[in-house]
């Protein structure tokens, strides 16, 4: 069977790869397409599809406008309507539900979710039209019953008006074909109440259900007609309300089923079933309702501790190794040629530490860690490590840039600037003073995660190595760097000459001091801060 789906999307990327996802369904699709909520109203009555996909943010008229007007139509109001939203926050998807929404997808839009989503609309859809089928042939036969008896007078059907007290108040001519006597003489004979009419034990109590409930009630009776027929009888009073919403007078039939009684014992027990049917798959989709909230709640607290999960591990790695590590499961290492490594640490921290509590200790260096986090963040470099009192970063990684030596070098001298004015400001007011060196080389590095319980991502090579050494031959409150980093950076900041260190199995390196952004390029007086033109120059590169 081939079923009509309505895409109701402002944006055409969105609408055909909806389109295209339902066209790859094992089902088979005819897909309608609307650019807003209007027009998407409009089609759906004509059209009058299975399943409509309404997207919630929409010019002229949003998506919970068109599922109001949807709701308040006859012809479309039972109609499943699956929400696309980016916004699953439970106040939107209370608001969709509220307004008649069957279920929801999220955006991006995943292939798998949507297939799932219609599908079950689907199977909703197709129960109640086959339950619907076989309620409506059930109801018909019973309406044709009625109708035939209404246009025959031969037919055995007597119609009966009776008022709220029992009083029969008028009969057609079918009362005397099923008692034998016309309703004046009945009367007469029998009383003038319906409960003369059968020999039901119950049939006061039924009658008194009937005013109290002001709902239809049916049974069926023997009788002893006039000539002293046996007759089956089926009694069918159904009260009639009026805009006050109390009961007028009851409309009673009495059929004659003496000939078909086994026939309509056949389609009232088809009508009892239907109606089973028809009730339970209302309380099924009723269930359903109740567990695709539940489900939609744990969906929404599974995303919570996703995304508190992707934070943590956003601050463990940086973006590009945690995606890798989401996407492929592992993260591979890669050799850099030309990355910037900074370390930074603290001197006479052990002397310092013997003067603290631990967590006064703990607390001084996590409010500087934090800052030194800000300012290379700020200059696109990422942090490795911190070792004790060390820290350790890096630019030019895990995406490469030419920039990176220029980067550190301004990191570095935001970070010694902040802790000089910092010290400062504790000297005045006779606190113990942190001082730091700092120190950068150029070069290249090997990079990659590590481990397996706890990844780390580190670098190793000859780079990190001439970077220590340049912090351990630093001086405090100054940027050391070696001749390589001065190599990249010496058009743009103004640097004096140290000599030489000797590095380990490298032999001698160069050491320069970095003094300032040169004048030309800095937009303050002490340098720290580079100017439209410096900028522009580094973005070229």
């Amino acid at each position: 069977m081939s079923y009509k789906v309505l895409v109701v999307y402002d944006n055409e990327a969105n609408r055909e790869l909806i389109n295209g996802i339902l066209r790859t369904s094992e089902e088979e699709f005819e897909v309608i397409m609307a650019e807003n909520g209007r027009e998407g109203y409009n089609l759906a009555v004509k059209e009058q599809p299975h399943v409509i996909f309404m997207d919630m943010k929409m010019p002229e008229l949003d998506g919970v406008g068109a599922m109001k007007l949807l709701q308040e139509n006859e012809i479309t109001k039972k109609i499943p309507v699956i929400v696309v939203t980016a916004f699953n926050t439970p106040d939107n998807l209370e608001m969709a539900f509220k307004a008649g929404a069957f279920d929801y997808i999220t955006k991006p839009i995943s292939i798998g979710e949507l297939k799932s989503r219609v599908s079950k609309a689907i199977t909703v859809v197709e129960s109640f039209r086959q339950a619907q089928e076989k309620i409506d042939k059930v109801e018909g036969e019973k309406l044709e019953l009625e109708k035939i008896a209404m246009v025959s007078e031969s037919t055995p059907f007597a119609f009966l008006i009776v008022k709220t007290n029992g009083e029969l108040e008028w009969a057609n001519e079918g009362f005397e074909k099923v008692h034998g006597y016309k309703l004046e003489e009945y009367k007469s004979i029998f009383g003038s109440t319906i409960f003369g009419l059968t020999n039901t034990p119950d049939i006061v109590n039924i009658f008194s259900q009937c005013l109290k409930k002001k709902s239809p009630v049916d049974f069926i009776s023997k009788i002893q007609s006039r000539k002293n027929e046996e007759k089956w009888i089926q009694t069918f009073i159904n009260p009639q309300i009026n805009g006050s919403g109390e009961i007028d007078k009851l409309l009673v039939v009495e059929t004659d089923i003496s000939v078909f009684k086994r026939k309509e014992e056949q389609l009232d027990a088809q009508y009892r079933k239907m109606r089973e049917i028809s009730q339970n798959l209302e309380k099924a989709n009723t269930l359903l309702g109740e567990q695709t909230m539940e489900i939609n709640r744990q969906k929404r607290q599974i995303e919570e501790e996703q995304e508190k999960s992707e934070k943590l591990l956003l601050n463990i790695l940086p973006f590009e190794i945690a995606r890798q590590l989401k996407s492929k499961g592992r993260a591979g290492t890669r050799q850099y040629k030309i990355v910037s490594v900074l370390f930074a640490d603290f001197k006479g921290f052990s002397t310092i530490s013997k003067t603290l509590e631990p967590k006064d200790l703990v607390s001084i260096l996590d409010s500087y860690f934090a800052k030194f986090d800000e300012i290379i963040g700020a200059h696109y470099l990422e942090k490795i490590k911190t070792i004790g009192d060390a820290y350790m970063c890096a630019g030019g990684l895990p995406l490469s840039n030419k920039s990176n030596p220029i980067d550190a070098l301004l990191a570095g001298l935001e970070i010694q600037q902040y802790m000089n004015s910092l010290n400062d400001s504790k000297v005045l007011n006779n606190l113990s003073v942190w001082e730091l060196r700092l120190g950068i080389h150029t070069g290249p590095v090997v990079a990659g995660v590590v481990g397996r319980k706890r990844v780390a991502y580190d670098i190793w090579g000859d780079t990190v190595n001439i970077a220590s050494r340049m912090e351990q031959t630093g001086h405090v409150g100054m940027v050391n760097i070696s001749g390589a980093t001065y190599e990249y950076i010496k058009d743009f900041f103004d640097c004096h000459y140290r000599g030489k260190i000797e590095a380990k199995n490298l032999g001698k390196v160069d050491m320069y001091f970095v003094d300032r952004i040169k004048p030309m390029y800095s937009a303050d007086k002490i340098g720290l801060k580079p100017n439209e033109e410096f900028i522009n120059l580094i973005n070229k590169l």
